[in-house]
């Protein structure tokens, strides 16, 4: 991973988490203190306790001191073997027992003891266990009180990674449907990790080198150890009462799979899913995958593709504005062609049409105007068929009409002929 140079100051923001800060954790409950039973006074024989009826100890005498002799004679160790009969008591303790080819010892893991250790172990599950010997009073016998607990080939972690996995999966929290898509321009990012991480620094080097118009606001977090978790979801739930990122980035740099166990926590997990902003997840290397990487938004191999996923920098911008400019040009260019295309074709319809209606019309005027020529006095003319006319234009369309000596116009086909009445016009017998 690339480290580069520190960033400066004033290329990030420092989230004020004062006024914010979960309270510490409390310190794990103290060990009672065992008041000692009262002895009844020995017989002064001269002799030890013990030695004679007399002198008897108490069972729990015994037992009591039996223990104070095993824990002084073994200090706390690793022992290693194979787990049996394990049993999770109501009480939440855990019972099992831990045995080789030959032998068999029985243990405990209380239940303070149990948050430094994934899973409980199954049956059968080969494990190195780190306690102390130790005698348990009330009954006599020798148990192992263990406080850490390792399986091999890791299957511990395995187990816890595929507990809490089923368990996210069925309040649909790893459904594809529920992703978010990251904002294409944020103005502001909240980074939760670790202010003097390695993460930071990687993208602050990313956003410094895509000249990224953007704010960048450092939450500041635990990334390991047993104060991660409640850390970063602090971390988590102050970038949603704060409400002025776009978008949030979660993670760390690299390391081992116990540097990176806070982020496959289930209480983390649930506060990325929950978070008011799309997330990017980045955590470690490429190659390893943790449950907050499976409820983001976005998983990103390193910090540094969490960057370049975030933002886009100034050289892809103009490049993809001179990419726009010109489909938008040739989008018009086209637009202008099809249009000019569909007007002529429209053009040509019109003038198709047109020249129906018109020879249709045509047809009608044609037999309307026969109709028409049949009834005009010309076409009587021209049959032969004569109008006489008075000087004032008024048909003469009677013989009563006629007097001797009266002068008329005699209308034909092709003119007029002045005419003059000579002689008494008679009727024609009908």
């Amino acid at each position: 991973m690339s480290r580069g140079r520190t960033p400066r100051r004033d290329e990030y923001d420092l989230f004020d988490s004062s006024a914010s800060s979960p309270p510490p954790p409390p310190p794990p409950a103290a060990k009672r203190a065992r008041a000692p039973e009262p002895q009844p006074e020995p017989e002064d024989d001269g002799g030890y306790p013990g030695e004679s009826p007399a002198s008897a100890v108490a069972v729990s005498t015994l037992t009591e001191t039996a223990r104070d002799v095993v824990e002084g004679a073994f200090i706390p160790l690793w022992v290693r073997g194979e787990v049996t009969d394990f049993k999770a008591h109501r009480n939440g303790h855990w019972y099992f027992c831990l045995r080789d080819s030959r032998s068999q010892i029985r243990c405990v893991v209380w239940s303070r003891d149990q948050r430094g250790i994934p899973a409980p172990p199954d049956d059968g599950m080969q494990v190195a266990a780190f306690g102390r010997l130790t005698v348990y009073p009330a009954r006599g016998e020798m148990q192992f009180t263990v406080a850490r607990l390792r399986a091999r080939g890791d299957g511990l972690r395995r187990k816890a990674l595929e507990i809490t996995r089923k368990r996210l999966e069925a309040d649909g929290l790893l459904a594809p449907e529920r992703k978010r898509r990251l904002p294409r321009f944020p103005r502001v990012i909240a980074v939760v990790t670790s202010p003097d991480g390695a993460a930071l620094h990687d993208i602050v080097a990313v956003l410094r080198r895509r000249e990224a118009a953007v704010r960048l606001v450092v939450v500041p977090a635990a990334v390991q150890g047993d104060t991660a978790p409640l850390e970063l979801c602090a971390a988590i739930d102050r970038v949603n009462r704060w409400g002025g990122a776009d978008l949030a980035i979660i993670g760390r740099g690299g390391g081992s799979v116990e540097d990176l166990w806070a982020f496959n926590d289930e209480r983390v997990a649930r506060a990325v899913a929950s978070c008011a902003v799309p997330t990017i997840s980045a955590v470690g290397h490429e190659v390893d995958i943790s449950i907050c990487d499976l409820v983001a938004d976005l998983r990103a191999p390193t910090p540094s593709a969490a960057a370049e996923a975030a933002v886009r920098s100034s050289v892809e911008l103009r490049s993809e504005l001179r990419k726009y400019s010109l489909r938008m040009t040739g989008a018009a260019r086209s637009l202008v062609r099809m249009r000019g295309n569909e007007l002529r074709h429209l053009g040509r319809d019109i003038a198709d049409a047109a020249s129906t209606h018109v020879a249709a019309h045509r047809t009608q005027l044609e037999s309307v105007a026969g109709r028409l020529h049949a009834l005009s006095p010309l076409a009587t003319l021209s049959r032969g068929y004569a109008v006489a006319r008075d000087a004032s234009g008024t048909a003469l369309t009677s013989v009563e009409s006629f007097h001797d000596g009266d002068s008329f116009d005699l209308i034909v086909r092709d003119g007029v002929v002045p005419a003059r009445v000579a002689g008494v016009p008679r009727k024609e017998a009908s």
